[in-house]
């Protein structure tokens, strides 16, 4: 009965495709029958989960956002004149100094900043800049900006590194695909839009969740735990050798699968009976932290969540779309920290925002900004060193019309994994790039 839970246990955590099971589960038995016999893959287990550790929340802005107009250098003369009418007035900003102040939009993280729960990361990049929404993404996903072609992410490393033995949940991404910065080469995480959605679907659903009590699991344990072909020793004077047939190696597996039906009801169970205390936005955004300050709330073990928003690839009329954008992100950061403060939570949660790029110094002709370079990220959670991190840009020194960067973000992830998530940043990162003072101990 252990060896066969065990094993079981070891599939859900090698066989994230899971969520992607349907009425044509038999065409991935082969390859799957094959990983479960490698006795060796649960060997490595981390002990701490999200269940009980730390957590990082990751929201990543789509589409480049204009950190110019999110973090404004108000009082700057250049600022004003190469902006035109997209410039905050500085009566408008909420004020972090005597240059740079926030979004009009923005007023909670003026109120995470002034509580000692935000740091402010100016002139994000890296070197050699690309301008194109898919290979920068690519980029900031994968933070390797030398290659090419990329099969896995930072996170997805960190699990591959760190994760292995571990529920399959230690990943978590809201929407419809799993964002290669979350893609390892062993560990793929879960990935849906809405909680419904991570189901089995498969035929005899109700008769295959019978499979999973405790008396079928026993009836059928040895069988399913060896290869088609061999055979289990049975107790008693005669000793015969019993043929495990490939419909019971079949029954196990409806089984396993089984178990993303029990985990998707559990995270039904956990987003339907949640009880947000903040008001989140009705949009996707909106929603996905929403879910994810329920999962928080009903304990799962993921080390790492992951939302987007997106819409900010403002080449046109950007004010009146920015605003909204920036309100979207206000409010919804707003609800999901009312919420993990009421659970209690917030001195395990660390959340961090990124965009692609950010946009170019002048207006253009259409009333909007294109493509740019750096731009700043967001720490968020009390345990953050709070304030003004990294050194904003010249708005006169610029590369091509851009902002250089000062800081790597590559700098910012291995402060996230050495000082937040507990692990070595060289292996993931492929070298060791230097710590920043942005987490307390």
């Amino acid at each position: 009965m252990q060896d066969f839970v065990s094993t079981r246990r070891l599939f859900l955590q090698r066989g994230m495709a899971l969520l992607a099971v349907t009425p044509t589960i038999p065409t991935f038995l082969d390859q799957t029958v094959i990983g479960l016999l490698q006795q060796n893959d649960g060997s490595r287990v981390q002990a701490p989960t999200g269940k009980d550790g730390k957590i990082l929340v990751v929201v990543q802005l789509s589409g480049g956002n204009d950190g110019l107009n999110t973090v404004s250098p108000y009082a700057d003369d250049v600022y004003r004149r190469a902006r035109g009418n997209l410039a905050h007035a500085a009566d408008r900003v909420h004020k972090l100094n005597n240059y740079l102040g926030l979004a009009p939009n923005l007023p909670y993280f003026k109120e995470l900043y002034d509580q000692g729960r935000m740091s402010v990361i100016n002139g994000v990049g890296y070197p050699n800049p690309n301008r194109s929404h898919f290979r920068s993404m690519d980029i900031w996903h994968s933070a390797y900006p030398e290659k090419e072609v990329v099969t896995s992410g930072w996170l997805g490393r960190f699990f591959d590194n760190t994760c292995v033995g571990n529920d399959p949940h230690v990943g978590v991404s809201i929407g419809e695909q799993l964002p290669l910065s979350m893609k390892g080469e062993r560990i793929s995480p879960l990935a849906f839009e809405r909680a419904e959605s991570y189901r089995y679907t498969g035929k005899d659903a109700e008769r295959y969740k019978d499979l999973n009590h405790d008396d079928a699991m026993v009836s059928a344990a040895a069988p399913s735990t060896r290869p088609v072909g061999a055979g289990r020793v049975v107790a008693g004077p005669k000793k015969k050798a019993e043929p495990v047939t490939s419909g019971a190696q079949l029954d196990f597996l409806h089984r396993t699968a089984m178990d993303a039906q029990v985990s998707s009801d559990d995270i039904l169970r956990m987003t339907k009976q949640f009880a947000p205390a903040g008001q989140y936005p009705n949009t996707e955004f909106g929603n996905g932290l929403r879910t994810i300050a329920a999962m928080i709330a009903g304990g799962l073990p993921t080390r790492v969540y992951y939302v987007s928003l997106g819409g900010f690839d403002t080449h046109a009329n950007q004010a009146p779309r920015h605003a909204q954008l920036m309100q979207e992100l206000n409010n919804g950061i707003q609800a999901f920290w009312t919420d993990i403060r009421k659970q209690e939570n917030e001195e395990r949660v660390l959340m961090m925002s990124f965009s692609e790029f950010g946009r170019r110094v002048d207006v253009n002709a259409s009333s909007g900004t294109d493509h740019g370079a750096a731009a700043p990220m967001f720490l968020m959670g009390p345990r953050v060193k709070a304030g003004l991190a990294g050194r904003h840009p010249s708005l006169t020194d610029l590369d091509q019309g851009d902002l250089k960067f000062s800081t790597d973000f590559r700098n910012v992830y291995a402060t996230v994994l050495q000082n937040w998530l507990d692990t070595p940043s060289r292996p993931i990162l492929g070298q060791q790039f230097a710590t920043m003072n942005l987490v307390k101990g």
